[in-house]
């Protein structure tokens, strides 16, 4: 017993010594601390309009939907491989989801900023401060970013504090356009510079033309990736209405069964991925965060 104590005592004696030897960094104002995939999450929320969802709760809802489908697919097919790989696909259905709206909502959006520019750029024109020229989105900016920009008009109106309600803007938005907007206030707003609305025409100039390009990219991409999603969807599609019949389906439930199942559900995931690496355009990222 004394060995052992004094065993744990130098063990804890050197992890002291080897811990004092790194000095903790401390945390960057304004950094996003989070784990990459949280953050990831939170964005396609803010994305998809789903503000009032955190990453946690829709964790919460792939979770509920595995187990939900794990029992359902087991009860009805009887067999537990067939029963994990579908309940594998309605976990990953949430994310889905959440995805697929915030990249629909994207392209919505896309073509709604260069009005939001325009939009600023004729209030700084015309003498309005820049929280107001914000503030007054909320009534005369397109109805679907409207809830955003009232929210930073709420948010000034109590605190006064630009910055900070800047900050809350660019997470309600979520979008890489709203940050490149943002940045640019915040930086008339504290250096001034009487080329505000010069930036702003070019920026909106910009949008337009990017918005045209990819609308033209994606209406001749959209076929492939369509087809592809089908090429992929189709073998479990089959297999679920085999699982109707246990004796179909039985096969499955010995080892090599289970194996061929696990090589067909790996070769659907990479083929999966790989279609929508090169059959789908690449999102512009938020180095403005």
């Amino acid at each position: 017993m004394i060995g052992l104590l004094l065993g744990l005592g130098v063990g804890a004696g050197l992890f002291l010594i080897w811990w004092s030897c790194w000095v903790p960094q401390p945390p960057v104002p304004g950094s996003d601390r989070r784990p990459a995939v949280i953050r990831r999450l939170s964005d396609d929320l803010a994305q998809a309009g789903y503000e009032s969802m955190s990453p946690r709760m829709l964790l919460g809802a792939c979770a509920s939907a595995f187990v939900l489908v794990f029992l359902i697919a087991f009860a009805v097919s009887a067999v537990p491989m067939i029963a994990v790989c579908f309940a594998v696909m309605a976990a990953w259905a949430p994310v889905a989801l959440v995805r697929m709206r915030a990249r629909k909502r994207r392209g919505r959006l896309r073509d709604l900023w260069p009005d939001v520019v325009d939009n600023v750029t004729s209030a700084v024109r015309a003498g309005m401060a820049l929280p107001e020229a914000l503030a007054q989105l909320a009534i005369r900016g397109p109805e679907e970013l409207r809830p955003a920009f009232a929210a930073f008009a709420h948010d000034y109106r109590t605190t006064g504090r630009f910055n900070d309600c800047l900050n809350l803007l660019k997470a309600r938005l979520g979008d890489p356009v709203g940050d490149r907007l943002v940045e640019s206030l915040r930086i008339a707003r504290e250096v001034g510079g009487s080329d505000l609305g010069q930036l702003l025409r070019t920026l909106s100039t910009f949008l337009r033309e990017d918005a045209r390009t990819r609308a033209e990219l994606e209406a001749r991409q959209s076929w492939t990736v369509n087809a592809a999603k089908l090429a992929v969807s189709a073998p479990w599609v089959v297999l679920a209405m085999l699982s109707t019949r246990p004796e179909s389906v039985s096969a499955y439930s010995s080892r090599l069964g289970g194996l061929i199942l696990l090589i067909g559900a790996g070769i659907t995931v990479v083929a999966y991925r790989l279609m929508m690496r090169l059959g789908r355009l690449p999102l512009e990222g938020r180095v403005l965060r």
